[in-house]
């Protein structure tokens, strides 16, 4: 297995936010040829030895939370790992990781809060969000917290989620335009 580095490396080096949050399909592929075994391998719990540092704590989390998506993008799969990501983020941030990385790559161990169906999650990440001072990011947390304050849920899961949308769910996704949550 690749060790927790090449990963790091990959995504916050040599990629950003473009990339990240772009959904470009080359992305997404050479996501999936250069990580796509070694996300199996992290989803299958073969990373622990990775908690031994921060950043293997954060790029274990990465591979779980977002990569996930790059790789099962409008599958459910994308969003099979969700609760181990947030398990995983909890902890670290717990015991001070975010802290202990790059500020600008702290972000993605509160991630797994915003992508949680959970207001009390949402409400912890609105917080953590705050306290780490990156205004856009709190922007997307919080319109991220307000989703789930008003559905439960966020809508734009539904279809590859198997789940009936409500009218006022349909108007809403039609009203953002693109946005995905």
């Amino acid at each position: 297995m690749q060790g927790p580095e090449n990963f790091i490396a990959f995504w916050f080096v040599d990629h950003g936010y473009e990339d990240w949050f772009g959904g470009e399909p080359a992305f997404d592929a050479k996501c999936a040829e250069r990580f796509g075994e070694l996300h199996g391998q992290v989803a299958r719990g073969e990373a622990w030895e990775w908690r031994a540092t921060p950043e293997g704590r954060l790029a274990e989390i990465v591979v779980l939370d977002q990569l996930s998506r790059q790789l099962h993008r409008n599958s459910p799969v994308a969003f099979a790992q969700d609760k181990m990501a947030l398990a995983l983020a909890q902890e670290a941030v717990a015991m001070g990781a975010d802290d202990a990385v790059e500020r600008d790559w702290a972000t993605f161990f509160y991630m797994p809060y915003m992508h949680a169906e959970s207001l009390v999650v949402q409400n912890e990440g609105v917080r953590l969000f705050e306290l780490h001072g990156d205004e856009k990011s709190l922007e997307f947390m919080i319109a991220h917290r307000d989703t789930i304050a008003r559905f439960g849920r966020f809508p734009f899961r539904n279809a590859a989620l198997g789940r009936d949308s409500t009218s006022e769910e349909i108007a809403y996704m039609q009203e953002q335009e693109g946005r995905v949550f």
